[in-house]
This record gives C-alpha cells, structure tokens and sequence, in this order.
C-alpha cells in the first residue's frame, strides 16, 4: 500500500480551507442575510438522547430522508460515499452481506463467530451479523455514521465506530405513499408506505412493503448443473415492517415493530484474475461474469421483533427499556475456484439468533445531563460449511471426491452497565465522563475434518444427492472436563471488559465547538469457528483514540466540521496459518497476533452559495503503521482503507410553474485500497466515479419522480475476492489450496441509470 507521510500537510490544508471560505463569511456576519438561506439544522441520537448535530462532541455524519431521496440513495453500502473515511461494501457470494469498515477497522471474514468491528443498529437495535445487513432503505428518517470507539454507550464490536438506521416517526395522521422504479437491467423496483391511526391520539399502526427485482450484470458463462439461472449479480428480494405505537398517556410511549427480509437472488459469482490451470475456460471477458459447478439458487433470510416503552417520570427524567429478538438462515453456494469442476466448492448454512434487553435512565437539565443504562444480550450462532475439493481427490487419492467439513456453533452471554455524563464546567467549559463495564462468555464447539468423498450440507443440495449418516469427524474443538481424552462438551471461555471515555467542550463562539476526547473500545474474545486443534479462544481486540474536533457554522452559510484523530488497535484477531504451513494447507490458527496505529483527517463542509445552490465536501485521510506484526503471512497495510477518500457534490433547487426540481451532481474519490491485510495479489487502484440525479416535486406535494445515473463513468473496482494462490521465490504464481490458481475478485455495481415515480397522500 502507497502510504505517504501528509498527515500535518493534509491538517494545515483543511485549516486553510475552511478559514479560506470563513473569512468573507464572518465579514457578511454584520449585514443582512436572507432568511431563505440557512443551513439545515440537523437531529441527531448518536449519544442516545435528541440533539443537534453540531452539539455533539463526536464525528457523526447524518444523512437524512430528503437527502437519500434526493440523490438515490436505495442501500446502506452507498452511504460509505458521503461519510469519510468508510467502507460500506457488499461481500463477496450474496447480494446481503455486508463488509464494514470505519478509520482501517472492521471484520473481512463473515464466518459465524466472528465479531464485527462496526456496529450496525436499526432503532437501536443491534444488528449481530453481516449477513442481511446491507439494508435496502425503506420508510428511513435518517442515516447516522459515527467514527471511532463507541465502547461506552454501544459497547462490543463497535471499535471502528456505527451504523445507526433510524426509521420514520409516525405524524399521527392517516398517510399513504406508493412509488415504482425502472432502470437498467430491468430494474423493477414497487416500495409501499403508509400509516393510518386506529384510535385517534392513541394509537396508530404503520407499514412498508419493497418488491425489489434487477436482471443480473452478468452471467454464468457455464455450469456442471443443468436447468440452472445463469444470471450473476441479479437482485430479487422482498422486504416488509410493520410498527404499532400506542400513546395510552402523556407521558407513556410503547412502540411494537416487525420486520422481515427474504433475499433470493442467485449466489454471486466471482471474476477469475488468472486463467486456471485445470480448465480450458478463458478468462471472462467482463468482471460480472463467472463460471460455477455449484447451484446458482441462494437465500438470505431475516426476521425479527422489537419492543420499545418509553415512561417521563418527569420533566428532566426518561426511562426506556428496549427488547428485541432476531433469527438469521442463509444456504448458500460459494465457488470459490469459480469454474465449472469441484475445484473448491464451498456451499454452507449459517444460522444466527440472538434476544436483547436494555433498561435506559436519561436525565437532563440546565448544565448536566445523564445516559445511563443496563444491556443484556444473548446470542447463539451456528453453521456449517463443506469445502469441497473434489477434483484433487481424484487426481491425488482416487477417491469419489475430498471435503473438508466444518460445523459448529459459537454462542455469547453478555451484560453491561454503562452510564455517560455531561456537564457544564463554566459557561464556556464543559466535560464529558462515560464508563461501561462488560462481562461476557462464550462457549464453542466445532467439528472438523476430512471425507474422502464429495459432501453436501444437505440430502437434495444437488440434484439426486443423498447426504449419508454419520458422514462428519469426531469434534476438535470441546473440552475435556474429566481428563480422558475425550472432548465432552463445548469450550468456553469469559472475558470481562472497563471502558471508559473522557472529553473537554468549549463553545468558542455561539455555534464554533471545539472538543477533545479519548475513548476506549473492544471487540469480543472469540474461537476460531475453522478450528483443526483443539485451540483456547482468543483475547478481545482493544482500540484506544484520542480525537481534537471543531464544527463551526460560521454564519447562515458555511458549515465545518472537523476531526483529527489517532488509535492504537492493540490484540488483533487473525486467523493464519501455523508454522510452516502455506496456502495449501488446510490447517489454520486464529490467534492475538499484530497491533497497529493511525492518525488521520475528516473534514465536511456545507456552504451554502445562493438561495438555490448548495455545495457540500466531505474529506478522508489517514496514515497508517504496523507496530507489531507476529502474523502467518504478515500483515502489509490496512484492509479495504484507502488513504484518501473525498466527495465533492452540488445541489441546485430550481422552482418552476409544474413544481420545485433538485438537481444534484456528485464526484466520489476513493485511494487505492488492499482488499486482504495480507497480500497485495488483490489490490484496487484509485478511481472516482460521477453519479448525477434530477428530482421533482409538484406544488402540491403529492406527485414526485426522479432520475439518477449513478457511475456514469462505468468505473471497475473490486469490492470483495478470494486469494488462493501460492508466491515462488521469484514472484512467481502457484497453485493453492484446491491444486489451482484461484485468485477471485468480486466487483462494484457498474453504470446504472433509473427513474423512479411516486405519488403520496
């Protein structure tokens, strides 16, 4: 990775700016301004309590329901484009999976088991697993991404920072919203929204239903199983809420929601890097295409239930509790070799459920306020994967076939108290403590090992395929709690967890808050859900930032908001190879292995031009280093973290006789980025990419439609891959697990073009 030492240059230059663009600004300050011309006052609950945005001592960016609207905004992955230094991107074999990464930190592999290193909320909700968690946007009131450690109020896997989906508040009056989208490759998109009071004041009921369907970008080129759909990248996938909020006082709230999504579009092929070795296919010649030996068939499904009941004791006191339960299933097929023979096949299930409780005790007044609470969470997460190496069975053992098969699960019991103060030191002055104490255990079990034949998850996973009884290997991974030499039962193991946060405020001016904190996070001690030894979990990873920020609206025109911070990311969690062993071994280790460090940069900017014309800049810069580096193969950069990423957009209203038009164009830069921490086999170059979107209103509100083209410049980039190959002593390539050249890249949406059309009441 390309990392230059700019760090200082890049902080003078963010200074300069935004006192470049100050300074005519603070000159206007003594004359008149027109009214029409006011940046957006923005409501935030990124520290779990209502407040303005540029009240927050915290590096939160928040994009709301007109915004979204206005520029297209269909999935959560897209926000990565409007918050600095993030990646919000979809993983590698379904449509749903999401990687996430904030300031260098977050989780490649989504294995169950695995923690995330950024946390994803809906309503406050915690969002444990990957899978399903690119969130199409239905009946949204707002986007929030808060950067860094959020260890004291959102507490494990939230080292990188959060996501925060909030949803639409009711109004209280019958509404009633229908829109439809076409677009390239047969996009066919019909969302429904609506709420309706049943008892007048009291209780109202509200719901949203998205049909959303799309013809893949490519194609399986071949396939080992007949009567197979042959499109890559399609999308055909449903999701639907309800919410039902109930007022039975003034100062008693109770809202009950359901949601559920069922995501069937085909599994996601990749694009082969290199040319195998043990096929006469070509290289396609375009990045959706692939090739497969698999079923194309794949599910992703969610569902899941929340309670939320809100009591004002009094004026200055809330009290919360909130409760949830979600359940997760995903069959899936992953080729990994992406041929048309059972090179290295990998097709799964992953199951995850998970319930929890949190009490809240909010208080404010003049000068102090208080978020405090108690988090209980209880999740169990299963799966099993085949990893089938078929053709070297044959060719090395004679065997029908070789799998090595995995099951297992990896579940956690966890409670917090965690409890976040402010208060007013003097006028000017004021200081932020926050603490949360965490204790979790978890228990592992995993069974692991080789059938020299080809196996499947399950009996009809292929057509005519009967799965066998007693097919799989005795469990590794377990303990052996009387000393036989017998693993009896699961592993388990505990882990306890202080951390604290501290931050100074000081209101330079009216609306100029300057703000300094440290804040401390962790993500969970885990096993390794691959085991082939009987291996002791290991320890969490901790993140220890300091930030120095300042967001300024120097007048009714200009907005900056800007951070710098720094972290250490001590005990990170790899899984490698042990001593020895290569990239065609099957055996591997997790363990606490490297620590790293970066300093970095974000600035966003909101200037407000004219009655009509508004430009907005958001800036990302970081630097990274590897302090320690005890990993098997040894870490090289920062994963899926280019050192820059930058948005430059406009926005022009123009208001006509028919009604108001919003006109938006945007440039996304993103720096060159390694995919894995690893190796530099699978590294994307720079690109930017151009998305533009024209919007109308009517005068009367009801009609509205919309047209946005999104990478009109048909950028490739690589988003997700597999790197199994093995490196000569001259560089030279050679064949990895599997006996091929499997280096797999998985790509980014190309050009699309769609229209969408709506009519509310």
């Amino acid at each position: 990775m390309k990392l230059a030492k700019r760090t200082p240059q890049l902080a003078l230059l963010a200074i300069a700016v935004s006192t470049a663009l100050s300074a005519p600004q603070l000159a206007a300050q003594e004359t008149e301004v027109k009214e029409e011309i006011r940046l957006e006052r923005i409501q935030v609950t990124a520290r779990k309590t209502s407040e303005n945005l540029q009240e927050v001592p915290l590096a939160v960016t928040s994009i709301g329901a007109k915004e979204l609207s206005e520029k297209g905004i269909a999935q959560i992955t897209e926000i990565q484009q409007f918050s600095p230094n993030t990646t919000l991107q979809t993983s590698r074999g379904t449509n749903s999976t999401l990687t996430a990464f904030i300031r260098g930190v977050g989780q490649q592999d989504p294995l169950w088991g695995y923690e995330p290193g950024v946390g994803i909320y809906i309503d406050d909700v915690y969002i444990a697993r990957p899978q399903g968690a690119v969130l199409d946007l239905l009946d949204v009131d707002r986007i929030e991404v808060l950067r860094g450690p959020q260890g004291t109020l959102y507490g494990k896997n939230t080292i990188g920072g959060a996501i925060k989906y909030v949803t639409k508040p009711m109004s209280g009056g019958t509404e009633f919203n229908a829109e439809a989208t076409v677009g390239s490759y047969s996009q066919r998109d019909v969302k429904l929204t609506g709420q309706l009071p049943i008892v007048d004041d009291k209780v109202y009921v509200g719901f949203g239903f998205a049909d959303l369907s799309r013809d893949g970008f490519g194609e399986y080129l071949q396939s080992a199983l007949a009567n197979q759909d042959r499109e890559n990248y399609n999308k055909d996938l449903w999701a639907a809420r309800v919410d039902l909020e109930f007022r039975p006082a003034d100062d008693l709230f109770i809202k009950l929601n359901w949601d559920k999504t069922r995501d069937t579009s085909n599994a996601k092929g990749g694009y082969r890097l290199l040319p195998s070795l043990l096929t006469n296919a070509p290289v396609p010649d375009s990045v959706y295409d692939s090739y497969t030996s698999l079923p194309t068939s794949n599910l992703v499904e969610l569902e899941g239930y929340s309670l939320m009941i809100s009591y004002d004791y009094s004026d200055e006191l809330e009290l919360k509790y909130i409760a949830s339960r979600r359940e997760g299933y995903s069959p899936t097929n992953i080729d990994f070799d992406n041929t048309a023979l059972d090179i290295f096949d990998v097709p799964a299930e992953y199951k995850d459920e998970n319930s929890t409780h949190e009490i809240q005790a909010n208080y404010s007044t003049d000068g102090y306020s208080l978020v405090s609470g108690i988090y209980l969470y209880d999740g169990e997460s299963c799966g099993n994967f085949d990893a089938i190496l078929g053709f070297l069975g044959r060719a090395a053992f004679g065997t029908p076939g070789l799998t090595r098969e995995v099951t297992g699960c990896n579940n956690s019991e966890s409670w917090a108290a965690y409890t976040q103060a402010s208060f007013d030191i003097s006028e000017t002055l004021s200081m932020t403590v926050g603490a949360r104490y965490t204790d979790e255990e978890k228990t592992a079990i995993v069974n692991n090992g080789l059938v020299f034949a080809n196996v499947y998850p399950q009996s009809g996973w292929i057509p005519g395929y009967v799965r066998p009884d007693g097919q799989l290997v005795p469990t590794v991974l377990g303990d052996d709690a009387n000393g036989d030499g017998v693993l009896d039962g699961p592993k388990s193991q505990s882990w306890s967890r202080f951390t604290p946060r501290l931050g100074l405020e000081y209101q330079a001016a009216d609306n100029i808050l300057l703000f300094a904190s440290y804040s401390q996070g962790f993500k969970s001690g885990t096993f390794n859900p691959r085991a082939t030894i009987n291996e002791d979990g290991v320890n969490p990873e901790i993140v220890d930032s300091l930030e120095v920020g300042m967001k300024a609206d120097w007048n009714d025109r200009l907005r900056t908001n800007v951070t710098l911070f720094s972290f250490d990311h001590k005990d990170r969690q790899y899984v490698g190879f042990g001593e020895g062993n290569s990239a065609t071994d099957l055996q591997q280790v997790l363990r606490n292995v490297a620590e790293t460090s970066a300093t970095g940069l974000e600035a966003e900017v909101t200037y407000v031009a004219t009655d009509n014309l508004t430009f907005d800049l958001a800036l990302g810069y970081i630097d990274e280093k590897i302090e320690v580096n005890n990993a098997i193969p040894p870490l090289i950069g920062l994963s899926n973290t280019p050192e820059t990423t930058v948005n430059l957009s406009a926005n022009y209203f123009l208001e006509t006789n028919v009604g108001g038009f919003v006109i938006n164009a945007g440039y996304y830069y993103r720096g060159d980025y390694l995919l894995f921490e690893t190796s530099d086999l699978l590294e994307q170059d720079a690109y930017g990419m151009f998305n533009v979107s024209v919007s109308w209103e009517s005068n009367e509100g009801d009609w509205y439609a919309s047209l946005h083209g999104k990478n009109l410049t048909d950028e490739e980039y690589l988003v997700g891959g597999y790197d199994f190959v093995g490196v000569g002593p001259n560089g030279e390539l050679l064949p990895g697990l599997g006996g091929d050249t499997t280096l797999i890249g998985y790509y980014g949406d190309p050009r699309t073009v769609h229209l969408t059309v709506g009519y509310r009441f």
